[in-house]
């Protein structure tokens, strides 16, 4: 039985966390790998059945019939082949239970060539294979030839480059720039940064709104388990407190990195101030994004804003319906988080909220001259200020829907 599941196109995945479990529960919708292959890195349970338990039920998303079939009363057919091999539906699911460093980790053994590692634990792919604590470039020496990180890429070192090899791809905005010759180690990037890209990307390209001054968001995001259930005290050298607070309690203003990652998928946001910070809410999933943008603006021959309310959301309509049909959807429903859970589209604007303001920077004469510009009269130009609103299912619906479509393009690209 081991030896037809490596004749067949196989995935790794290293974890089995919320996108471990979530990304196995994907490729079982999505059908293209024949098997995969879950490292564990630990015993789980007493027996096969609390294996199965665990990745067939879900306290946010419900039984994996549900999550699959909806309310047909189909189930998936689930049948124990062996103490960690087990058939879900047709395709085969090995369970590895014993090592923990990627680089011990038996791919080659497996047939394993592509690997998507969940574990948020390996995030620096500067790092070399034989790194004490494991590193991304173990999976490649313990024979995968590709490694996906559910994450962006975060160095140790600051000042260390990101080595050649690696790149970080939001599918649907720059997936395409993925090369199969140079790219070995690819970063999926976060939830947010790709809510965020799609939000970003029709604005760019639109010439009224592709002129930005300034830009900032807070994304109201879901609670993570890198949170507490209860206040614990902080790690060493720990300079979040907050991340340390109840998460059930509490409303919790923290940081992001998706202003930075940003800059890697739509190098244009480079030339923007961009700045940006997350409040956690106690909310199993779903996220909200406030994006906030200042616009160099023009008027119309009668002195009226171009970029008004209706002109944002054309953009967003003729987006959703042409380049980014099925990862951005225009709503103008009134939603609420729970509306959105499981939504497959990377982000779903809210219409409905989106506003503009459109007002005027005076500058006076003696200002211009210290430009070199002789005038006395004084310069009004007009600035438009805009707040877009987008949700997005920061487990399922955005992040792995988005993360199982990359990991299918690049082995469908595999050399």
């Amino acid at each position: 039985m081991e030896a037809q599941l490596k004749s067949k196109r196989l995935l790794g995945i290293n974890g089995i966390g919320r996108i471990g479990k979530l990304t196995l529960w994907n490729h079982l919708i999505l059908r293209h790998f024949e098997g995969i292959i879950i490292n564990a890195g630990r015993e789980l349970g007493k027996n096969p059945n609390d294996i199965i338990h665990y990745l067939t039920t879900d306290s946010t998303y419900g039984s994996i019939d549900r999550f699959l079939y909806g309310h047909t009363g189909k189930t998936c057919q689930i049948t124990v082949l062996g103490d960690y091999l087990f058939e879900f539906d047709g395709i085969k699911i090995k369970v590895l239970t014993k090592e923990r460093n990627p680089r011990d980790i038996p791919w080659s053994k497996e047939g394993v060539r592509l690997v998507v590692d969940c574990t948020g634990v390996f995030l620096d792919p500067s790092l070399p294979a034989d790194y004490s604590k494991g590193s991304l470039r173990g999976h490649l020496e313990a024979g995968a030839e590709k490694v996906i990180v559910s994450a962006p890429f975060k160095m140790k070192d600051a000042s260390t480059k990101k080595p050649d090899d690696c790149a970080m791809f939001v599918y649907g905005v720059n997936h395409s720039g993925y090369d199969p010759v140079k790219h070995h180690i690819i970063s999926a990037a976060s939830c947010t940064t790709t809510a965020l890209a799609h939000m970003v990307k029709p604005l760019l390209e639109t010439e009224e709104t592709s002129n930005i001054v300034t830009a900032s968001m807070s994304t109201v995001h879901a609670a993570t388990n890198n949170q507490s259930i209860l206040d614990t005290p902080p790690k060493a050298g720990s300079s979040d407190l907050r991340r340390n607070r109840s998460v059930i309690n509490n409303i919790i203003p923290t940081s992001t990195g998706a202003a930075i990652a940003l800059e890697e998928i739509l190098p244009a946001i480079k030339e923007i101030g961009f700045m940006a910070d997350s409040i956690r809410v106690p909310v199993s999933t779903v996220s909200l994004i406030s994006l906030n943008l200042t616009f160099r603006s023009i008027l119309s021959e009668n002195g009226e804003p171009i970029i008004t309310q209706d002109f944002i959301n054309d953009i967003f309509k003729k987006a959703a319906n042409g380049p980014q049909k099925d990862f951005l959807i225009y709503s103008e429903n009134q939603n609420v988080s729970s509306d959105i859970m499981g939504c497959p589209a990377a982000v779903v604007i809210e219409g409905h909220e989106n506003h503009t303001r459109t007002g005027f920077l005076s500058i006076d004469g003696r200002t211009l001259q210290q430009f070199g510009i002789t005038t006395a009269k004084d310069i009004s130009i007009p600035v438009t200020h805009a707040k877009i609103f987008g949700w997005y299912d920061n487990e399922f619906g955005c992040y792995v829907n988005c993360l199982g479509k990359l990991t299918k393009y690049l082995d469908k690209n595999m050399i």
